[in-house]
C-alpha cells in the first residue's frame, strides 16, 4: 500500500495483521461497544465487533531521503510479554527488499517512541550479537523518550527491549537524540503527541501544498476517534493521551491532511471528520 504527498511517497510494509487479539491493549473496545460504530466495519473491525489491527513500518521517500518510521517487532527477540511476539521468525526484511527497500538503502530510522513494537527491527541477530539492521542509517530517538526508558527500572518488560533494540545502536554511535519538533528534511518533521509515552512524537509530512500525519500510537485504532476517552493499557499517562487525541483530532477534522495510522489495518489512512461530539475516519 502506497500514498503520495506531493514529492513524498509513503509505503506500508506489514509485519503482522490480527483480528480479535487486541482487547489486551484496548479493553473498553468490547464487541458490544464496537458493533454500533458502523463506519469501523469492515476495514477496522469485523461484523462481530472484533478489532482489526496491524503492526507495520512506513517507508517515507522524500527528495534525497529514505526514512523508515518505526521498525515493528523484529525476529529472534526474547523476553517479550506476548507469546506471538517472542522469538519471531517472520519475513519482514524479505518483504521490505521485495518492495524495493533493501535494508542497506535506508538512510534514516525514526522511532516515534521506544515501545517493543516500534523498535524491534532496529537490530538483528548475527552470530549471537545484536547488530544494526540498517547499517547505513542514522537512528533518530526522541531525547525525552530515550532518557526516560534508559533510566527507568519499574517496568521490567521494557528492560530487554532497550537492551536488544536500542542500546546496541548507541553503542555503535549510530543514534541521534532529537527534540520533539526535529526537522528531518524540508518535507518531514516531528510534532509532539505525548501521553502514550513520555516523549512520544508523530510525523508531519508537507510537500507541494499537500499534508499527511503518521500517528504513532496517540491512537492505536480508529475506534479511539469515536471514543477519544478510551485509553490504551500501554499509555504512560492516560489523561494526557486523551488530551492529545482530542487536540490532534480537533486540529485535523475537516482539514485536507491524510492521517496514516501506525496500527490501522486495511486502508490504514484517511481524513478526520467530526461525527457528533467525536470523530471518524473517512477512507
Amino acid at each position: 500500500m502506497k500514498w503520495r504527498i506531493g514529492d513524498v511517497t509513503v509505503t506500508k510494509i506489514v509485519e503482522i495483521e490480527t483480528t480479535g487479539g487486541s482487547r489486551f491493549i484496548l479493553p473498553q473496545a468490547t464487541p458490544e461497544a464496537i458493533r454500533p460504530i458502523s463506519w469501523l466495519i469492515p476495514h477496522f473491525a469485523d461484523e462481530n465487533g472484533r478489532l482489526k489491527m496491524s503492526i507495520h513500518a512506513l517507508l517515507v521517500e522524500a527528495p534525497g531521503k529514505r526514512i523508515i518510521v518505526d521498525t515493528c517487532l523484529g525476529n529472534d527477540k526474547q523476553n517479550r510479554r506476548i507469546p506471538t511476539w517472542n522469538d519471531r521468525q517472520g519475513t519482514f526484511l524479505a518483504d521490505l527488499a521485495a518492495a524495493g527497500f533493501a535494508r542497506e538503502t535506508i538512510d534514516t530510522v525514526l522511532c516515534t517512541h521506544l515501545h517493543v513494537d516500534h523498535v524491534g527491527w532496529n537490530t538483528m541477530l548475527v552470530n549471537g550479537e545484536w547488530v544494526p539492521t540498517f547499517p547505513n542509517a542514522r537512528y533518530l530517538f526522541g531525547r525525552v523518550e530515550f532518557e526516560h526508558w534508559s533510566k527507568q527500572t519499574e517496568l521490567a518488560h521494557m528492560l530487554p527491549v532497550i537492551a536488544d533494540s536500542v542500546q546496541p545502536i548507541l553503542d555503535r554511535g549510530l543514534a541521534e537524540l532529537v527534540e520533539w519538533d526535529h526537522q528531518i528534511c524540508p518535507e518531514v518533521r516531528l510534532t509532539p503527541s505525548t501521553g502514550h509515552s513520555p516523549g512520544h512524537a508523530s510525523v508531519l509530512i508537507t510537500s507541494k501544498g499537500e499534508r499527511a500525519m503518521i500517528t504513532g500510537d496517540f491512537a492505536h485504532h480508529p475506534c479511539q476517534m469515536a471514543h477519544p476517552e478510551w485509553a490504551s493499557t500501554a499509555d504512560y499517562d492516560a489523561q494526557a493521551a486523551e488530551a492529545t487525541r482530542r487536540r490532534i483530532l480537533g486540529e485535523l477534522a475537516g482539514e485536507a491532511v491524510l492521517m496514516i495510522g501506525t496500527h490501522f489495518s486495511g486502508p490504514t489512512a484517511g481524513h478526520v471528520v467530526r461525527d457528533g461530539d467525536a470523530f471518524r475516519l473517512d477512507v
